[in-house]
């Protein structure tokens, strides 16, 4: 009886302990979030935005305060401009930027 005991704890422990790193790695997507749409010159510079599976198309009012580097470094693995679109190829986050900016606004 004794033994059960102890697993039943160490599971318990574990659990708890996934849960933590769950939680903490919803923060930093949130922060990551944050940080793009302050690299695309703030939600008042976002004018519209689409998705197409790993690709976030977003038209700007300046694009002139996008960051492109700073965006490249959080990781989006390539962009292009035109005119007042950046299309960002960002993988599996664009849904989520869109969903984030969209209740931005």
């Amino acid at each position: 009886m004794k033994m059960s005991w102890e697993y039943i704890i160490i599971a318990i422990i574990i659990l708890i302990i996934l849960l933590a790193i769950l939680k903490a790695g919803k923060k930093d997507v949130h922060l990551e979030l944050n940080k793009l749409v302050e690299y695309l010159g703030g939600k008042d510079n976002i004018i519209s935005t689409e998705t197409n599976l790993s690709r976030f198309k977003v038209t700007l009012k300046d694009v002139s305060k996008a960051n492109k580097e700073a965006i490249t470094k959080l990781g989006a693995k390539g962009i292009v401009e035109i005119n007042n679109d950046l299309k960002i190829i960002l993988g599996p986050n664009s849904k989520q930027l869109k969903k984030y900016i969209d209740n931005m606004k």
